[in-house]
């Protein structure tokens, strides 16, 4: 049993040479896709716009799904054969031999030909070749993606008859010729080699007046579209009919065979170790397949408008740049019969200079195989020439590794048969604005991608047998596809030495760039990053060495400037430039971020600068945090804080931010969290430890309002250690123990916790601070009723309420009668309870913000619920709630939410009470409080 598929044409299914019915028009579609690929995943995005282009149904997959069911189906008769329909990780892959499908049968007798040298053999396997062509391919299917292949078949088909024309004029079938080769030169009018061939023709059949008469029409057709003369092979052709000497037909032949172009195969050889990279590859041939026929009229001095497909890939040094676009060339070098040029455009090398424009085209005027004697002078009359060789030739151009746009721009073509590749480390923004090239940035691996690499490199069976050493390489080389490659060519360098040897040699972020370091500058991060380094200008240099010093994650453009101390519309710009490069990323508007090994490249730059520079970009970056944070923090906190913070005026060229309300606040501490905690981290470790224990109580209210608890155990033992550190200086001890006994209590660790506060109170009493005596005896009381001992948290609370009521400040009086009014409720003590409530809410609402009453309006709903009052406590809940939320006190939320739920539920309210349940059970799983989210779901079941 044989099967044969045929495109080149209608689609058509034969077995053992009979027809087989295969569906309809739109199911023999999805056929042809696969059949295009055959052996290949395509995915379902990719066969849907090759069968429905734009305008897929709009159930679009579980249509194709049938189509691909029906078609299962419709096979089976010929599974015997190996044919069969797989669903594959990605997509479907249609399983043939290749030499049963008639597309690639035609390919890989058009290889075959060209290839031997028989000719008489040679023309036997172009002949049968063209012979599979029943008409034009696909010719019933009309998606843009079939008939943008149509368009790129067509080309190949035409490219096999040429070559066929050569070898039949070498072996004098000149009059057989002349009606195919007429008709071709009329569809076909500015292609030399075709006009070439029709001369020879019309002059081997004894017809020279007809030669020199379509020479003369060529000539004029080729002046009046392009602006040029015929090449000097057709010259000379010309010439030998015109002086009625012409050598023997058998000796013309070669002259002939001089006419025509060389087609010039420059990729470099693919990379031997590919991985991943799938949707970028379908992303270029996309780009290709899209703009057939469409896109942006370009001119590039051709004097001929048309479509250029231009494609520029961008990303950092050692991304995959190069590597990605020779893998998509040598994968689809079919589609461009004439031939790919391709240069190293040096742009970024590290030890040479990027290479002239001239000196270019002049390489690519030498593998079109022009005349040494005919190439003009001047850059200007050599890009004219070298756009006229390539005028109507389906080539490829491949520039890798492009300095700026500038260097590009020679070397485009006018037509828009050709495409081009370009890479670059800049976005050559420029090139996409001018010319509609399809800019592809290019990230770095995920895990998954890196871990492939890997295995590709060094064998499943060692990468599996030390998985934890082969996750610290992949994390040490931060996805950067060069440095895996660095790495896994080190071990595979040594098979018999443990993986965990180099991944423990990797860990030391100082060496890390030592231990990445190969002896080759091509392969050398430091030199690939000194290269884009070098291109920068002098300021915007400045400021990437500077931005080694940041510790955050990211940066944002108003800690830049204060960090470089210039106005922030300077340093956008110089971000900009920075961003062109590939050296940041802005992932969030107005957020930049580095590669991790960029960064260990700026910093080792940084840290060769003199020290007072350092040591005063540092001052500027971390006054920034500070000042902005303590701004920010009294809108959350007020003017009542149980602590006033005095920092230090900020250093000359910080420019802290100034929030505007308390949402803009909110918003910015959750922007710059990560970065406030590496500030912090970062001034503990160069001995700045004011601002250690300052940064900390900035972020009191929001760590308490997001449920931070983590973090705000994390600051306050930095805080700590930084007070400790700073010297007998009993006002930050006493800060630090007090703040860092109340984290210890909200993580549960209740011992740890009444040890620092009897410290922070102790140091309270020896100083006679009366305030902070009070706050600690507050939060002495706080930490009792979470320990269970309610009787002693009313004894703290009560100490701490006569304590305030010494101090002339409301705010803190109403705080601590509302704490003593919530120790009574929880006691039974309704009436006293409600009574200090109440007390507190009448002082917050003549001496403070609305806010400030939140608390106590829960506490009086919790008062009503147990006397009965439930209507009312379902208000007094709803207004606390509305507060807690207008200013993003999380925490307090749930905490309301699952007190209001349950006075629902006993009004006989069930849904209510479920949907507060259910929004308190969000907030507490978002906050990690497991214990609350368990009680939650008790009720929930």
């Amino acid at each position: 049993m044989t099967a044969q598929f045929a495109v080149l044409g209608d689609i058509d299914v034969r077995m053992d040479g009979r027809p087989l019915d295969i569906g309809h028009l739109r199911q023999r579609c999805v056929l042809a896709a696969l059949l295009v690929d055959a052996n290949r995943t395509v995915s379902v995005d990719q066969l849907s716009d090759r069968i429905w282009g734009e305008r897929p149904p709009q159930r679009f997959r579980s249509t194709l799904y049938s189509y691909l069911s029906r078609l299962r189906q419709a096979l089976s008769r010929v599974e015997d054969t190996g044919v069969r329909i797989s669903r594959e990780p990605g997509g479907y892959q249609l399983t043939v031999d290749a030499s049963a499908v008639d597309l690639h049968r035609f390919r890989e007798l058009v290889a075959q030909a060209r290839a031997t040298e028989d000719g008489e053999r040679a023309t036997a396997l172009f002949d049968q070749a063209l012979g599979l062509w029943r008409a034009e391919a696909f010719a019933s299917l009309d998606t843009p993606w079939f008939s943008a292949l149509r368009e790129t078949l067509g080309r190949e088909r035409l490219a096999a008859e040429l070559d066929r024309n050569d070898l039949a004029l070498r072996q004098g079938r000149h009059g057989e010729l002349l009606a195919d080769l007429a008709a071709g030169a009329e569809a076909h009018p500015l292609d030399e080699r075709l006009a070439g061939q029709l001369m020879l023709a019309l002059y081997g059949s004894g017809r020279a007046a007809d030669a020199l008469g379509h020479y003369r029409r060529t000539r004029e057709k080729l002046a009046e579209e392009l602006g040029v003369d015929p090449g000097v092979p057709l010259q000379e052709l010309h010439q030998r009919i015109l002086t009625g000497d012409p050598p023997p037909a058998s000796a013309l032949l070669p002259a002939a065979a001089a006419s025509q172009p060389p087609v010039p195969r420059q990729l470099p050889a693919p990379p031997a170790v590919f991985t991943g990279r799938s949707k970028e590859l379908d992303q270029l041939t996309w780009a290709l397949e899209a703009s057939t026929g469409t896109g942006t009229e370009t001119d590039t001095g051709s004097g001929q408008g048309g479509t250029v497909v231009i494609s520029a890939i961008g990303g950092i040094g050692g991304v995959g740049k190069s590597w990605l676009a020779v893998r998509w060339a040598h994968e689809n070098a079919h589609r461009f019969p004439d031939g790919q040029l391709y240069v190293n455009l040096r742009g970024f090398d590290p030890a040479e200079q990027p290479m002239p424009a001239p000196t270019v085209v002049r390489g690519f005027l030498d593998a079109l195989g022009a005349d040494p004697d005919s190439i003009p002078a001047g850059l200007d009359a050599q890009t004219a020439l070298y756009r006229s060789l390539i005028a109507e030739r389906h080539m490829l151009i491949v520039l890798d590794d492009a300095r700026d746009a500038d260097q590009v721009r020679p070397l485009l073509p006018g037509s828009p048969s050709c495409t081009v590749l370009v890479t670059s480390r800049s976005r050559l923004t420029a090139l996409v604005a001018t010319h509609g090239a399809q800019p592809l940035p290019l990230d770095v691996f995920g895990r998954d991608e890196a871990h492939q690499l890997m295995v590709s490199h060094l064998g499943a069976p060692r990468v599996a047998a030390e998985p934890e050493a082969v996750a610290a390489l992949v994390e040490h080389c931060a996805g950067l596809p060069l440095a895996l490659g660095i790495v896994a060519a080190r071990a595979a360098a040594h098979p018999d030495f443990p993986l965990g040897v180099l991944a423990a040699e990797l860990s030391r972020a100082a060496d890390r760039l030592d231990a990445l370091d190969i002896g080759d500058l091509t392969a050398d991060l430091r030199a690939v990053f000194a290269a884009s380094h070098r291109a920068l200008t002098s300021p915007a240099g400045k400021l990437f060495v500077l931005l080694g010093l940041s510790p955050g994650p990211d940066i944002s453009l108003s800690a830049a400037a204060s960090l470089a101390a210039l106005a922030p519309a300077r340093v956008r710009a110089l971000l900009a430039e920075l961003e062109a490069a590939h050296l940041v990323r802005q992932d969030r508007p107005g957020r930049y971020r580095m590669h991790d090994l960029v960064r260990l490249y700026a910093a080792e730059l940084a840290h060769q600068q003199p020290d007072h520079d350092v040591e005063a970009a540092l001052t500027r970056l971390i006054d920034f945090h500070l000042h902005t944070a303590f701004a920010a923090n009294r809108l959350l906190d007020g003017l009542n804080t149980p602590f006033q913070l005095q920092p230090e005026p900020p250093a000359a060229g910080c420019g802290p931010l100034r929030p505007a309300d308390t949402t803009a606040a909110i918003q910015w501490f959750d922007a710059e969290h990560e970065c406030l905690l590496a500030a912090q981290s970062l001034a503990l470790a160069t001995g700045r430890h004011p601002q250690v224990w300052q940064l900390a109580w900035t972020l009191i209210c929001y760590h308490q309002g997001g449920y931070h608890l983590t973090e705000y155990l994390t600051v306050w033992r930095a805080a700590l250690t930084a007070a400790e550190r700073h010297g007998d200086t009993p006002v930050p001890r006493a800060l630090a123990h007090w703040r860092f006994g109340h984290a210890c209590a909200l993580t549960g660790d209740y011992r740890e916790a009444l040890d620092h506060l009897g410290l922070a109170l102790t140091l309270a009493e020896r100083t006679d601070d009366t305030a902070g005596q009070a706050h600690i005896c507050r939060t002495l009381g706080r930490v009792w009723e979470q320990h269970g001992d309610d009787e002693r948290a009313l004894e703290h609370a009560l100490r701490a309420l006569s304590l305030y009521l010494r101090l002339d400040n409301p705010i803190w009086q109403a705080n601590q009668l509302n704490a003593v009014g919530w120790m009574h409720a929880q006691l039974g003590r309704h009436p006293q309870a409600r009574t200090h409530c109440e007390q507190a809410l009448r002082l917050y609402r003549e001496h403070g913000r609305p806010v400030d009453a939140a608390s106590t309006l829960d506490s009086l709903g919790y008062i009503a619920h147990h006397t009965g009052r439930h209507p009312q406590a379902v208000e007094y809940y709803q207004q606390a709630l509305d507060l807690f939320r207008e200013h993003s006190d999380s925490s307090n939320e749930a905490d309301t939410l699952a007190n209001l739920a349950e006075t629902h539920q006993v009004m006989g309210h069930p849904a209510l009470a479920r949907e507060a349940w259910q929004q308190a059970l969000a907030l507490y799983q978002a906050q990690n409080r497991s214990a609350q989210a368990e009680r939650i779901l008790s009720y929930l079941r």
